[in-house]
């Protein structure tokens, strides 16, 4: 509707996804229920007219830094880590067509039976043309994380924001899981994540996003269109600017 896209306060954004998001309430693996769920709340978004970029982790397959891994080599380590991303881009990508959304998987590492290869403008012009793009394989190097990748490609794409999808409402001073008087913070500054250690993104991250001046917020993925009520504007989670 041309109202509702009037609405939208941002054009472009990049969601970053863990893998842990595709678990759903699995111990392992990727819950084909929640990655439906997902694929609704993108597709209600898309509608709108929003542009969108995704980051997904591999976390419920493998992760590079996990107990997992310990004792084998990192690269390795990571290489299997980047590889369980694209099982989970391609499972979303699935999700998503099933929702009846045009989507592209463009992987960092080339595979190409399965995935494009990560072109820059490429996937711009996915996203103009109304195309969810997925990036794949993080950045295609070993010792860096998804969330660093997120930022990369957030900022290649020149998507206005990172949307970070987590399993809690935004930041908090403590882990409210463990402390019920846990403070929620509703705004904070890339320095003050940095310097308070809290667990946001990594510091490669945070201080990538801080150098190129893209903002963050981080919300809770669980509650049915948090990502609609963001994208018109809502204040929901915490965000993190300068």
């Amino acid at each position: 509707m041309p109202g509702s896209k009037k609405a939208l306060t941002y054009k472009r954004v990049l969601l970053k996804l863990s893998g842990e998001a595709l678990l759903g309430e699995k111990a392992f693996g990727i819950d084909r229920d929640f990655a439906d769920y997902l694929a609704n709340e993108i597709r209600g978004v898309h509608n709108l007219g929003l542009e969108i970029g995704i980051v997904v982790g591999g976390g419920n397959i493998f992760r590079g830094v996990s107990d997992n891994a310990a004792g084998m080599d990192r690269v390795s380590a990571d290489h299997m880590g980047m590889l369980a991303t694209v099982i989970n881009a391609l499972a979303l990508q699935d999700a998503l067509e099933r929702a009846e959304v045009f989507t592209r998987v463009l992987s960092a590492i080339e595979m190409r039976e399965v995935a494009e290869p990560f072109i820059r403008r490429r996937a711009i012009r996915h996203m103009e043309k109304g195309r969810v793009a997925i990036f794949a394989a993080g950045t295609g190097n070993p010792y860096f994380s998804t969330d660093t990748a997120a930022a990369l490609r957030a900022m290649e794409v020149k998507a206005e924001i990172i949307l970070k999808a987590t399993k809690v409402d935004g930041i908090y001073d403590d882990d409210p899981a463990r402390n019920p008087k846990a403070r929620k913070i509703t705004s904070i500054t890339y320095l003050e994540v940095l310097q308070q250690g809290l667990k946001v993104m990594d510091s490669t991250a945070i201080s990538l996003c801080m150098d190129n001046h893209l903002p963050i917020i981080v919300y809770d993925l669980k509650r049915k269109g948090n990502l609609r009520r963001i994208v018109q504007g809502e204040k929901i989670g915490t965000l993190v600017k300068e």
